[in-house]
């Protein structure tokens, strides 16, 4: 048997998921033995942002999700251009206090 064949990984996306869920923040804390990454819909007006997603992690798998998102954006910006950071976002930090933070 092909060999390439046999190491395809069979991935189902059912129709609910593969509608995805928009977000406009990442809120990522950690602990010795997980990644916790919220994602989060900010809407302007409202006071209440919602958490959409939380996606658990092992830290040697954030470790290879980060190295797979830049690989991304790299090809990413080799097709369509430079992205753009929003100067007045990258100042933002957000006031929460709850553990080690990371914002995207």
């Amino acid at each position: 048997m092909d060999d390439k064949k046999n190491n395809q990984l069979d991935i189902e996306l059912n129709q609910e998921v593969a509608q995805g869920t928009y977000a406009n923040l990442a809120v990522i804390t950690h602990s010795s033995s997980e990644f916790v990454l919220d994602f989060v819909r900010m809407m302007p007006g409202l006071p209440k942002a919602e958490v959409k997603s939380r996606v658990i992690v092992t830290p040697e798998h954030a470790k290879r999700l980060l190295a797979t998102l830049q690989d991304n954006v790299i090809k990413y910006e080799k097709m369509y251009g430079e992205i753009k950071e929003n100067k007045q976002e990258k100042l933002h930090k957000m006031p929460l206090n709850f553990g080690p933070l990371g914002e995207a």
